[in-house]
């Protein structure tokens, strides 16, 4: 498979959901910012090589092989993003791109070194469940910490935004994984919460973050 054709498989998979639902071109397009044009052209060559199906009107989803495909190059890019932040300390908002060119990379002996190598971790920097050698994800019992009622306490576990802007942002409240967070308060008006980070400092986040925050109740 070309870079190109594994970077479709992916974004499929991410857009498919944990319910592996179908997926429309112009999600595609917006997703890998492409044409529709180009999409459909991919979508061809996908469906010839038996990666993905198709439902005319409705959408593509991965094929046992694409599935398949895409959970490796997850495990792969997870992995990388390991190395970086734990082994050559690089910031959790580093690591992104260069793992998005390390998962390319076809060695199935050097993957599974490297898992060895970093004591067979189970999640990425960002929180995110790496798959396994057989594929399977073994994922955090989580809810959204905008999802949280006052009073309601939790650890951070993950982030679903990974852009360097967010993990700054986080960096610059000093909240990270691990985080202990207690829902203090929360405005009517446009549901931000105040939370108390650490059982220390009081912090005003907006809705918009804490949708992107995920959390182990406790």
């Amino acid at each position: 498979m070309t870079t190109t054709e594994e970077n479709y498989i992916k974004a499929i998979f991410t857009l498919s959901g944990r319910e592996r639902k179908l997926v429309n071109t112009n999600s595609i397009a917006t997703k890998l910012q492409t044409s529709a044009a180009s999409v459909t052209d991919m979508l061809k060559r996908l469906a010839e090589k038996k990666l993905i199906q198709y439902e005319k009107y409705k959408g593509v989803k991965l094929s046992k092989t694409g599935e398949k495909t895409a959970l490796s190059l997850i495990r792969k890019h997870r992995l990388w993003e390991v190395f970086l932040v734990d082994k050559l300390n690089f910031q959790w908002d580093e690591v992104h791109d260069i793992a998005e060119q390390l998962e390319h990379i076809k060695s199935k002996k050097l993957v599974e070194r490297l898992n060895d190598y970093l004591g067979e971790p189970k999640f990425d920097p960002h929180g995110d469940p790496i798959p396994d050698q057989d594929g399977v994800i073994t994922y955090h019992a989580q809810k959204v910490l905008s999802e949280l009622n006052v009073g309601d306490q939790g650890i951070i576990v993950g982030v679903s935004d990974s852009s360097t802007a967010f993990l700054k942002y986080l960096d610059g409240i000093k909240m990270s994984l691990g985080s202990k967070v207690n829902v203090i308060e929360r405005v009517e008006y446009d549901g931000s919460l105040t939370i108390k980070l650490n059982n220390r400092k009081k912090v005003l986040i907006s809705k918009v973050v804490a949708s992107n925050l995920f959390v182990n109740p406790s």
